[in-house]
């Protein structure tokens, strides 16, 4: 990408990424995001909500794991009438990985911008430049022609166990015809996480 984008990659190194989605409050299976609000903070009482996202992080576990990781990366509620807008960032979007000693691509952008896309929400609103400006359709597409091209496609079988190094590779899904059971376990040191520079 710094070959071919070169100032492309410049600015998402020097201003981030915000990405901004609207949670409804009821799960929509057909959306790319599927999770409501209710679901996301295991409530119905908004101000529970609240509570929830602004878990301290000795509180950390398992259950609140996304909630803390909003937190740590900058996201703000926005309270709608029928939802809340989650506005997170600006946030890096390249890091600096000290124990492989170089940057990584670290973010959803190519995903957003092509995927989260259902009722309430517009792709190509769901993540800008860390500035506000929209980035550049041509080179988002240009990105995902570079990662199918990259792609490795795993042959699940029932009982697989993979792990990823979510620091070494991009992960994604296909589509697949239900019903299908996948069972993710995060193994982080929150504190690494955090203690990565940018």
């Amino acid at each position: 990408m710094k070959v071919r984008f070169g100032e492309f990659v410049e600015k998402l190194e020097r201003d981030g990424l915000i990405y901004t989605r609207i949670l409804g409050a009821e799960d929509d299976p057909s959306s790319p995001i599927g999770l409501g609000w209710q679901s996301t903070f295991l409530t119905k009482d908004k101000s529970i909500a609240e509570e929830r996202f602004c878990v301290s992080p000795s509180d950390i576990t398992y259950r609140n794991f996304n909630q803390i990781l909003a937190i740590i990366q900058g996201t703000k509620l926005e309270w709608m009438e029928d939802g809340v807008n989650s506005v997170m960032g600006p946030i890096p979007a390249i890091k600096y990985d000290k124990t492989r000693g170089r940057k990584i691509w670290f973010n959803s952008m190519v995903a957003a911008y092509t995927g989260w896309k259902d009722s309430r929400n517009d792709p190509v609103k769901a993540v800008t430049f860390g500035d506000g400006t929209p980035l550049p359709s041509d080179v988002i597409h240009e990105c995902l022609k570079l990662l199918e091209e990259e792609c490795v496609a795993i042959p699940w079988q029932k009982g697989d166990v993979l792990l990823i190094d979510n620091l070494a590779v991009l992960h994604s899904r296909r589509e697949f015809n239900p019903p299908r059971r996948i069972l993710a376990s995060l193994c982080n040191n929150i504190k690494d996480h955090c203690a990565m520079s940018t």
